[in-house]
């Protein structure tokens, strides 16, 4: 006969044929954290051999983890060390990118290629082709590692918007790679994207070890961004409000020591580890102007705003364009970068190597006081040639960004409008802004079409210029800039790529938890149902006032018929003559709405909305209508406020 058991640790039976060592005793309960597996198979010895001794204080990985979540302190140190790490980051990328250009187009050291007249035709030619070749082989490569890959890797806007922060380290490490390959053989994207997304990648996953909260992993996502653009710009105060703007989607007292601090440590290490050039070098200042400037000046400003959010929504669009050539075109993946290098590499040869790469030399170039002589038919030829290049480098397969691009090509629209707009307005010539002055908003406001962040590269203009009138400028540039983008376009660079792949996001807002309260979680699983053939008499017999007010029906195949209100079936039996009962089926409310288990509560909420129904029943599809279970409006709307309450407290530090 078999032994009962006895209650052991917890309160749970265990049974006498288990092991001694299993039993309740002087054993301490079963770890079931996150790395329980191998602290448990360790034992009592494993767990001391994973301590470590020494004057001072001595910390196990769990109170250190404890230590990080409980306390604002702890996430602050974090974050000190992303910026670290994020600026280590980006002077690796960057002595890697320059190691790469120096040793295809045979630059001098710190030559940038953008910027050099001096390189041999065929290297012009083949460089950015061989760059694409070798890009080829670590798609081929990767392939054969990582197999076949279902969805494209996150990035940090979406890891932020969809997934709480979460980024796999090493799709971002091969990402970086790529934008290492492509920006060093001349492919002209920068290297922000890559930025970012190493640095993001190292902050997701250190604070996965940290098993941080979800707000809190969100930041350290943001802080890794802002540690990387202040390193790549050398601006701390742009690489914050970048990482506010673009990453985590909002500004709050909760997120603002992190993301500065990470800015600054960013842009310290990057400096100290690399001689890092400034974005741009103005030399004296006063130049930019010739004369005090006045609020007048905001008129031509706008005016110029206007004219960049056209060209930034047509490049983008010309980008798409190119994506869909190539994949008409059916070049394999794997040689698609080689071909687009090759025709890079003809555009640099014809028109200038300053289509080449991100375009940090050029724009040197056109804010130098000797690149101030072009005529107007060499801009609109370099700003044609630059965009072409742009869309042709990524819609082929290079991986980077446009922000560098945009910055350049922002410039060179900013030096046409100080050339045209006189001829076209004659009043616009009595403005006291020199064609400099129009290149830096015109920068401005082009970067903010192309990749958003009105804040951040109004931050950026004022560190680079350190002028605040031109940097009031700028601010109402890029704001109508912005505005006209997102009024006649509706997205930015990145979000618009989400939405070529059919995602609905349009901004770094947590909208993950939307997601994940789908109506499976919410449902009640267990409604009551009867068949749509029921005698009436028979039906209010089993369900009496006073029982659930809501019953589904369903028909002979056991589909979804309709819901049919207790108190109202009563009701109409008692209205009705004894000689003409009413029947079961024409007391059937929304028997064509109902709901998916994958919808989330935000579509539920709608189509409450929609059918004017207190609620709905759950099938498994619209083809079988198999009954699954029912959801009501009101619980739907209450977990939904519980959740937006509770994330709104989380954004704003409420939550310990």
């Amino acid at each position: 006969m078999r032994r009962p058991g006895r209650t052991g640790v917890n309160g749970r039976t265990v049974s006498a044929r288990q092991p001694a060592a299993a039993k309740g005793g002087n054993q301490a309960p079963a770890d079931r954290s996150a790395d329980a597996p191998a602290r448990n198979a360790a034992g009592p010895q494993g767990r001391r051999r994973r301590r470590w001794t020494g004057a001072g204080i001595v910390q196990a990985p769990g109170q250190l983890r404890s230590l990080v979540r409980r306390s604002e302190g702890g996430l602050i140190a974090l974050a000190t060390l992303v910026g670290c790490i994020a600026g280590v980051a980006v002077s690796g990328m960057n002595w890697a990118t320059q190691s790469l250009r120096e040793l295809l187009f045979l630059l001098p050291p710190g030559m940038r290629l953008s910027a050099a007249d001096t390189v041999s035709p065929v290297l012009l030619l083949v460089g950015p082709c061989l760059g694409g070749g070798l890009l080829g082989l670590v798609i081929v490569a990767a392939g054969f590692i990582r197999g076949p890959r279902k969805r494209p890797a996150i990035d940090p806007i979406e890891a932020n918007a969809l997934h709480g922060g979460r980024l796999s380290l090493r799709d971002s490490l091969y990402l970086a790679l790529q934008n290492v390959i492509s920006n060093g053989c001349g492919a002209s994207v920068g290297l922000e994207a890559g930025y970012t997304q190493l640095a993001s990648g190292l902050a997701s996953r250190l604070g996965i070890a940290f098993e941080v909260r979800r707000s809190d992993l969100r930041t350290l996502v943001g802080c890794g961004a802002a540690g990387a653009i202040a390193a790549g710009f050398g601006a701390p105060l742009a690489g914050a409000f970048y990482a506010f703007e673009l990453i985590i989607g909002t500004y709050s007292i909760a997120t603002l020591t992190p993301v500065v601090v990470a800015a600054l440590c960013g842009n310290l290490i990057a400096q100290s580890l690399i001689e890092t050039q400034p974005l741009v070098d103005f030399g004296d200042v006063q130049a930019i102007t010739t004369s005090h400037v006045t609020s007048m000046e905001i008129l031509p400003s706008l005016a110029l705003g206007l004219v960049c959010a056209g060209l930034g929504i047509l490049i983008m669009r010309g980008v798409t364009l190119v994506e869909r050539l190539v994949q008409a075109s059916r070049v394999p993946r794997a040689a698609a970068p080689a071909l687009g290098g090759l025709c890079v590499g003809a555009l640099a040869l014809l028109a200038t190597p300053q289509v080449l790469s991100g375009g940090h030399g050029a724009l040197h170039l056109h804010f130098a006081a000797e690149g101030q002589g072009h005529g107007i038919a060499a801009l609109a030829g370099l700003f044609a040639a630059k965009a072409v290049a742009s869309a042709i480098s990524i819609g082929s397969g290079f991986r980077g960004g446009l922000f560098f691009a945009s910055l350049l090509l922002g410039a060179i629209a900013g030096k046409l409008f100080a050339a045209l707009a006189p001829a076209l307005v004659p009043p616009l010539a009595g403005f006291g802004l020199t064609p400099l002055a129009y290149a830096v908003i015109g920068m401005s406001a082009l970067a903010v079409a192309v990749i958003g962040g009105p804040l951040t590269m109004t931050f950026l203009t004022l560190e680079i210029t350190g002028s605040l009138p031109i940097t009031g400028l700028v601010l109402a540039a890029v704001i109508a800039s912005s505005l006209t983008v997102r009024k006649t376009f509706g997205y930015s660079f990145a979000t618009w790529r989400f939405h070529l792949r059919g995602e609905s996001i349009r901004s770094p807002h947590d909208v993950g938890w939307i997601r994940s309260l789908t109506v499976g979680r919410l449902m009640r699983r267990d409604p009551g149902t009867v068949a749509v053939d029921t005698p009436l008499p028979t039906f209010l017999r089993a369900h009496p006032l006073g029982s659930p007010s809501r019953v589904i029906a369903v028909d002979g195949r056991g589909r979804y018929a309709g819901i049919v209100n207790v108190p109202e079936a009563h009701a109409a039996a008692r209205e009705a003559d004894a000689a003409a009962q009413p029947v079961l089926v024409d007391l059937l409310l929304h028997g064509a709405d109902f709901l998916t288990p994958g919808m989330n509560a935000k579509d539920a909420a709608a189509a409450f909305d929609r059918t004017e129904s207190e609620a709905l029943a759950v099938v498994d599809g619209p083809e079988t209508r198999r009954v699954l279970g029912l959801l009501t409006e009101s619980h739907t709307l209450k977990r939904y406020s519980e959740e937006l309450d509770r994330q709104r407290r989380a954004m704003a530090g409420e939550i310990d």
